[in-house]
């Protein structure tokens, strides 16, 4: 959610914090319920998508390779990129990605339930999709706004921020959710959205101002400035996308990068469009089921509330 130092974990210090709140009663119990106890909406979410979307088939398992995946319906491979030295150094993991069929690029919720205070490793969620690449999504079950179309099905329709939409011809575009509903979108085509942001290049330019924007003024909630360990995905051309992880806060290893660096990173890959997701200790790349970045310096997952996925 926020991309500053959390507090031990979402769960963790919020709990024994806010659990002393609750047996005074008040506000404190509000708090502990709102953002600790799991809320479920949706059990089975997959199963539901399955039921009202046509999804499409991969024909064979495909070829893997440390850094690289091959199939009929997706080319994946994956570049460490370091910049600079000592407490400037920079390390990122690119995945480019090209697909036939944008909608085997989707999303998936943690234990398979759509709600709020819901989490898993993404690695344990990619495992339960099957996907062959995933990254943390814009953890959406820290909130109860933003519009969440996931796999051609609505579960979330209350307009908040700047979204990004993937629509099922493979193309992406950055919106304004105030100015829509989910039903529209589903009516254009749209095949899944993220709600996190802000957008970070947009017609092929950094886009301006980026490095002011707060995301949310929730409980809790900081600023997501400064350099710090970041997620994103961008499109190059339609069915072209690349999902950027940036390592951050250990020395010597990665310092994280600001707003501005990130697009900058994005637009030196040659992204028309990109838009930021949940960083910081939640920023994560799974490939083949192994975790590839180094979140934090420490090699441990933070729990999420979803992944962004290739199904290969």
């Amino acid at each position: 959610m926020t991309e500053n130092p959390r507090k031990i974990s979402r769960r963790g210090l919020l709990a024994g914090g806010l659990g002393l709140l609750a047996a005074a009663g008040g506000g404190g119990a509000w708090a502990l319920d709102r953002y600790v106890l799991d809320h479920v909406e949706v059990s089975g979410a997959s199963a539901l998508t399955a039921q009202n979307v046509v999804a499409a088939e991969a024909s064979g398992d495909g070829t893997a390779t440390a850094n690289s995946y091959s199939s009929s319906t997706a080319k994946i491979s994956i570049e460490t990129v370091s910049t600079g030295s000592g407490d400037d150094k920079i390390t990122y993991f690119v995945a480019d990605v090209q697909v036939t069929d944008a909608t085997i690029v989707k999303s998936a919720f943690a234990n398979d339930q759509f709600g709020e205070n819901i989490i898993a490793n993404p690695s344990a969620i990619a495992s339960s999709a099957g996907a062959v690449l995933a990254i943390n999504g814009d953890y959406y079950g820290f909130r109860d706004t933003g519009i969440v179309i996931r796999n051609g099905v609505k579960f979330r329709d209350s307009g908040a921020r700047q979204g990004l939409a993937f629509y099922a011809d493979g193309t992406m575009k950055l919106y304004d959710e105030t100015t829509t509903t989910a039903d529209k979108l589903l009516d254009a085509g749209v095949w899944n959205t993220l709600s996190f942001g802000p957008g970070l290049v947009d017609d092929g330019k950094a886009i301006d101002g980026i490095d002011q924007i707060e995301v949310d003024t929730n409980f809790g909630n900081h600023s997501i400035q400064g350099q710090q360990p970041r997620t994103g995905v961008g499109l190059i051309d339609p069915n072209h996308l690349l999902f950027v992880v940036v390592d951050g806060r250990s020395k010597g290893y990665s310092r994280g990068v600001t707003m501005p660096e990130f697009a900058e990173i994005f637009v030196g890959l040659g992204a028309r469009t990109a838009y930021n997701l949940d960083g910081g200790g939640s920023s994560a790349m799974i490939f083949q089921d192994a975790l590839v970045n180094n979140p934090l310096g420490k090699g441990q997952e933070r729990g999420t509330s979803d992944i962004l996925y290739v199904a290969g």
